[in-house]
């Protein structure tokens, strides 16, 4: 349950949407799945490229444990439990067809970054939470995942269906406390980024 408060009017989704790490380990439908990358794919992006590429596994599948190890022993203690795991990767290169010269795309990560949060809400809409994690051995996941120079992986996110935080071990029951956000006035400014005083 969230008791978030915003300071200005927003959709309450945006306060409903929260990175518990209590899962409560059930199995996820593929419908589910794909409604939440189908989501994702409707983000706004540079030229309409759309640079952003999802690699799943869902609990007990065939992928399921690889995708577990490559994450950090901290968030695969937490993150076993999820229903599925994503990979959100990005496409660095701007290559309209294949006999097209690629070069680089500046706004890569912010346009994946679009696609994940989209993902995230829409989470919500069905009844679950998805948490991201930086937390993930990013050379092995290149080479296990088989992803290509060109793209950089973003990082990784657990879904599921939001449990008891009692059911963690007790040393992460602190850090399933509620976030809080910094103050507009440290993050929005009118005209030029202000002068460190």
């Amino acid at each position: 349950m969230s008791y978030r408060i915003a300071d200005h009017p927003i959709e309450p989704l945006f306060l409903e949407r929260r990175s518990p790490r209590a899962f409560d380990g059930s199995e996820l439908a593929e419908s589910y799945l794909f409604s939440l990358i189908e989501a994702a794919r409707w983000a706004p992006s540079a030229y309409n490229y759309q640079p952003w590429r999802f690699l799943y596994a869902r609990r007990g599948d065939e992928n399921w444990q690889d995708f577990l190890d490559l994450l950090v022993p901290f968030n695969a203690e937490w993150a076993q439990n999820a229903s599925a795991l994503i990979f959100v990767l990005s496409d660095t290169l701007l290559q309209r067809d294949a006999q097209g010269k690629a070069s680089p795309l500046r706004t890569h990560s912010l346009d994946t970054g679009a696609a994940w949060a989209q993902l995230a809400l829409q989470a919500v809409r069905l009844g679950l939470h998805a948490r991201g994690m930086a937390g993930v051995d990013f050379e092995r996941a290149r080479d296990v995942l088989n992803v290509p120079e060109r793209f950089h992986i973003e990082m990784a996110v657990a879904i599921g269906r939001e449990t008891d935080p009692e059911s963690l071990p007790e040393h992460l029951h602190k850090k399933s406390e509620e976030t809080i956000r910094k103050p507009l006035s440290d993050i929005a400014f009118s005209g030029r980024f202000p002068l460190a005083g």
